[in-house]
């Protein structure tokens, strides 16, 4: 885990000093709100329908134990006593009073965590697949090249004011976790036919108003390259991104606009620039340094079996049902990944509540290596523990409801904090989440359905990934009433694709019967029980889905 050096740790308490005669300014009257709104979200501060919102960054969604009992802290301090975890890997705090936000960055820079760059029109924090390191087929983790981003990144003056906000996802493995196809940049691990590390990466990708999958601009750059590539994206946007109107500025619309193969020689040639320059030429001892950090742990030599993992599935069918959604193959022999549902029955989709960070944090610290990892689907992650202790963090986590056997299931939901929280919202979207998940509660049922994707946003901001949903919903308002858009066939993945409308929207009242109308229709067209939900609308198509969800 990448630790703090003396640059991080001053840049890090200068911000946080700045900002508190900012706050101070702010309050005795010296600055008005429109003088502090870009100020505030710098430093990750929005303003809310009931308070001020902090989001404080947790770069490529790794985490310590030491950490996560600090947001525990801040949460209960600071806040209601919970924290939302978003699709950035990021945390959230509601309920922050204004004035005591200084005093609350200070703390949580004691243990190596800021708010820098976690909103604004700059790069926002890095995204990685939440397995790495620890998923087998992995070609490199790639949280080292993501914090190599993120010290490029931060602060760079020449991408502090860009037309837009800027998102970048990184992953190392065939299976794309990290939705890389859905930023503005997403960059795959990848190998040339030397043999050489290097990197693939997309251009283009985003949700909003105007979703678009990115375009691939290139299939290898070397890794000694990738910052000066990466630079020349950076510049081609910026000089010719849209400022004049902000449904138009993100680089998805210069992409579209420009056409892909005119972007990519527009990159090509900055790029050329740059690298004839060798300004940004990694230096391979830099790049060892960072590695160093994401060194495996220090594992144990154990069997690829474990005589206490096999008995207790024996004896507990509660625990053998958790295990088979949420318990994941690891690449070392004699350990798993075990994921964390933030999604219990009835639950807030990403919430966790300062006793359940804590427990997390205990069992991080005794049975995963002190890691723990945060997921864009708004879960968690121990990607380090030992198939004989993994009964062991099932039963920690059990009185705390952490141990809901859902992963990818119906009922694992994503679900923006809509209407009941953010200004820009249309309709809510905790409370559909909630009413989904209790209507799909048999746990059984949920199982036989098998991988179902629900995504829900409560405004056409998309921030619940509602078009790559395998059944997405978007909230509209219609003269006063909350109404949702269904879309089909989304998904997220290296097939990434964008869901199609079924047609009129339902109104609050009847899309939950709609949605269950929509997983019975897949249960009796599917070819088997394993064909998934979005294999099965891939293979018929919208008409049997459509036919069935407005015959009446």
């Amino acid at each position: 885990m990448y630790r703090y050096d003396e640059f991080d740790n001053e840049m890090v308490s200068a911000r946080v000093a700045q900002f508190r005669d900012q706050v101070e300014r702010r309050l005795s009257g010296e600055l008005t709100e429109d003088q502090f709104k870009p100020l505030r979200l710098m430093n990750g501060v929005y303003l809310q329908l009931h308070a001020y919102m902090l989001r404080v960054a947790i770069p490529y969604g790794t985490l310590s134990s030491r950490q996560m009992r600090m947001l525990a802290h801040i949460a209960r301090k600071y806040d209601r006593g919970y924290g939302h975890f978003t699709t950035r890997q990021n945390i959230q705090y509601n309920w922050v009073a204004l004035e005591r936000i200084p005093d609350l960055l200070e703390e949580i820079a004691s243990v190596e965590m800021h708010a820098i760059q976690t909103s604004g029109n700059c790069i926002r924090n890095v995204t990685a697949d939440q397995y790495a390191g620890a998923i087998d087929e992995e070609i490199e983790d790639p949280r080292i090249i993501s914090e190599i981003i993120r010290q490029w990144s931060s602060f760079h003056p020449e991408f502090s004011f860009l037309p837009r906000k800027f998102k970048i996802a990184v992953t190392g493995h065939k299976n794309d976790r990290a939705a890389i196809k859905l930023h503005d940049i997403g960059i795959v691990i990848t190998r040339n036919g030397e043999g050489e590390v290097g990197y693939e990466v997309h251009v283009g990708g985003g949700q909003g108003r105007t979703p678009f999958i990115a375009k691939k601009m290139t299939d290898f750059v070397p890794r000694n390259k990738l910052l000066a590539y990466l630079e020349a994206v950076m510049r081609v946007y910026n000089m010719l991104g849209r400022r004049d109107n902000s449904y138009k500025a993100r680089i998805k619309i210069l992409v579209h606009e420009t056409g892909a193969d005119e972007m990519r020689r527009l990159i090509e040639a900055e790029f050329a620039k740059i690298d004839a320059s060798n300004m940004l030429t990694l230096p391979d001892k830099e790049a060892q340094r960072i590695m160093a950090y994401f060194a495996p742990p220090a594992y144990e030599t154990a069997l690829a079996t474990s005589d206490i993992l096999q008995a207790a599935q024996s004896a507990n069918k509660d625990f053998t049902h958790w295990c088979a959604t949420n318990v994941v193959s690891h690449s070392q022999t004699g350990y798993a990944i075990v994921n964390i549902s933030l999604k219990p029955i009835g639950g807030i989709p990403g919430d966790a509540t300062d006793t359940q960070m804590e427990a997390i944090a205990d069992c991080a610290a005794t049975y995963s290596h002190d890691e723990i990892r945060v997921t864009h689907e708004q879960n968690l992650v121990l990607p380090h523990v030992r198939l004989d202790d993994v009964k062991a963090v099932y039963d920690a986590l059990v009185p705390h409801d952490l141990a809901t056997p859902n992963l990818g299931l119906i009922s694992d939901s994503i679900a923006c904090p809509g209407l009941d929280y953010c200004n820009l919202a249309n309709a809510r979207s905790i409370p559909l989440a909630q009413d989904i998940s209790t209507r799909f509660a048999d746990l059984h049922r949920q199982h036989d359905i098998g991988e179902l994707k629900i995504k829900i946003s409560g405004c056409i901001n998309a921030c619940g990934h509602h078009h790559v949903g395998h059944i997405g919903i978007l909230g509209v308002d219609k003269k006063g009433t909350e109404f949702y858009q269904i879309t089909l066939g989304g998904a997220a993945d290296e097939n990434a694709s964008l869901g199609d409308i079924t047609g009129p929207a339902f109104t609050e009242d009847k899309v939950v019967d709609a949605i269950e109308n929509l997983v019975d229709t897949y249960m009796n067209i599917r070819t088997s029980a394993d064909e998934r939900f979005i294999d099965t609308y891939r293979r018929v198509g919208m008409p049997p889905f459509k036919e069935r969800l407005y015959a009446d």
